[in-house]
């Protein structure tokens, strides 16, 4: 075997006890160790490899909240209001109001004979005096076509008459919290909470695999985190069985394949019991390129699109409160059993209200069944409060707070969802840590473009898109947010004994950086350019994928 030792003008190692070093010696895709030239030659025979000499390298980031959807909804419309970047580098220019949207709908449907589908996603209806997009508005891109519109927080889907036609939803008499129905008594196009929104998509011919990412977009995103010098990704919510293992393993086990990927089992279609059991059974089939074996439950939607459960006093503009996606009852029962099975539960909670349930259920699973270890982390978990930050850690959880969506929507949380205080004080950083609390931070693409460089930055500097600093109190520094993107998400995913740092005996997983990030002002800090990646030894750069 090969001992390559890779030259860099700096290595960034988040080892403290040898944070930096200028060289890093690698063999069969593991570090040996990270030091100088003269400390690795102990190594024996080596090749030396320059091509890193005027580059920084640190450890391959780590997305702790993704979906690699991101790169197969690429094969759809996009109607985003912020400009984004595609798997090629293409950026497609942010929609800004309605006839935008309808416009582009409409040049989607041109190329479609009558009658298919088309498929719309990240529509941000509040960016535009939350205006909603009801079945007429869609009807006026084609009334002769199917037309569905994922919402960007991925917790609202519209759909257009024809769509609805499909669905055998266009009819009076309908009466769900997830349907909310317009003056004529029929469904006016919203569809909410995803035992509304699967069926519907399902009979439209919108199946799990293709939105949760294809063979096709299972690629495209592992071009997405090369240019975002990310090696180890989560897909946080994948309907798995053993057919979806079975392709997942063959499309990440190919050897150009640049990530890690490591789906959580989402707790819908399965009982407590079987979706346990489920998990265990497929831990045992994980590879350096897939790693199973973890449970995702959502407990409730989004703020932006009210879906959200807020303790009192509610939301600022008096919407009525959000949806429940869990029964406590069934919360309580998967805690119990993972608890006992060594499994790890990941759960979104985005209004304080489901960050309350999530607590109270874990403080009783652990009651029933103690143990220490366990990192059951809250995703997202925007509004928590201190006192719900204390009992986190004296419960041992973890969190993983969105740090972009204080940049995409913290001026319309101030203005319009949660007013001032309590969006001054969303996505907690310095809070968290200042509890003991094992902190990562996100992007949950497709919600947002991942970058986690850009994900640090929003921690750090807290701006939001109108370039108001909201909560500098809760704003954590350079050094902190570098963490929470390497070690902070490994130790969430309980695999920072193998990833997360650059030390002896870990995975040669490292982002390939233009600038040192702690050397830039902290403004720049998203604007740090990635080269690429190498992943368990492999070198990927950006410009080749």
């Amino acid at each position: 075997m090969t001992t390559t030792i890779y030259r860099a003008a700096k290595i960034l190692t988040m080892n403290p006890s040898n944070p930096v070093a200028s060289h890093v010696a690698v063999r069969d895709g593991k570090v040996l160790g990270a030091g100088t030239l003269e400390e690795l030659a102990g190594w024996g025979d080596h090749v030396l490899d320059e091509r890193f000499a005027d580059k920084v390298l640190m450890p391959g980031f780590v997305e702790g909240h993704a979906h690699t959807s991101a790169g197969s909804l690429w094969d759809y419309c996009y109607l985003g209001y912020f400009d984004r970047a595609d798997p090629d580098g293409t950026v497609w220019p942010g929609l800004k109001d309605r006839d935008a949207v309808v416009a582009r709908l409409a040049e989607a449907c041109a190329g479609v004979p009558e009658g298919d589908l088309v498929l719309g996603w990240g529509l941000d209806p509040i960016y535009m005096d939350n205006v909603r997009l009801t079945r007429a508005d869609l009807d006026a891109a084609s009334a002769r076509h199917r037309i569905l519109v994922m919402n960007a927080s991925g917790h609202i889907v519209n759909a257009n008459t024809a769509a609805l036609d499909h669905a055998g939803l266009l009819r009076g008499g309908l009466n769900h919290p997830g349907i909310p129905l317009g003056d004529d008594g029929l469904p006016m196009g919203e569809l909410r909470s995803p035992e509304v929104m699967g069926p519907a998509m399902a009979r439209n011919g919108i199946e799990h695999d293709l939105m949760e990412g294809d063979a096709s977009g299972l690629k495209s995103y592992g071009r997405l985190c090369v240019r975002a010098g990310v090696t180890t990704s989560t897909d946080l919510a994948r309907m798995l069985d053993d057919a979806i293992i079975s392709d997942m393993l063959a499309v990440t086990g190919a050897a150009d394949f640049p990530v890690c990927i490591v789906p959580f089992r989402i707790m819908l279609g399965m009982t407590p019991e079987n979706l346990v059991n489920f998990v265990v059974s497929s831990k045992a089939r994980s590879t350096d390129r897939l790693d199973l074996g973890r449970i995702k439950v959502v407990a409730d939607g989004s703020i932006q699109g009210f879906t959200a459960r807020l303790r009192a006093p509610g939301y600022y503009n008096g919407a009525p409160n959000g949806l429940w996606y869990v029964a406590p009852e069934q919360l309580l029962e998967i805690y119990e059993r993972a608890l006992k099975a060594g499994v790890l539960v990941h759960t979104h909670t985005n209004g304080d209200e489901a960050t309350e349930l999530a607590i109270e259920k874990l403080e009783a699973a652990l009651a029933q069944v103690p143990v220490r270890d366990h990192r059951f982390t809250l995703q997202h978990c925007q509004l928590a409060g201190g006192d719900q930050f204390r009992r986190m850690g004296r419960l041992g959880m973890c969190v993983n707070l969105f740090a972009n969506h204080h940049y995409y929507w913290g001026d319309e949380h101030y203005r319009y969802t949660v007013g001032p205080e309590r969006a001054m004080r969303m996505n907690a950083t310095r809070t968290a840590l200042a509890n003991g609390l094992p902190l990562a931070i996100h992007s949950d693409a497709p919600v947002t473009p991942l970058g986690p460089l850009f994900t640090a930055w929003a921690a750090v500097t807290r701006l939001t898109a109108s370039g108001r600093l909201q909560g500098a109190h809760e704003a954590i520094t350079v050094p902190e947010a570098l963490y929470a993107i390497t070690m902070g998400a490994a130790v969430t995913l309980k695999m920072d004994h193998m990833i997360g740092s650059i030390e002896t005996g870990k995975r040669a997983d490292f982002a390939i950086l233009e600038a040192d990030p702690t050397e830039v002002a902290p403004e720049d800090l998203k604007d740090v350019g990635v080269w690429g990646t190498v992943q368990g030894g492999r070198v990927f750069a950006a410009a080749d994928v």
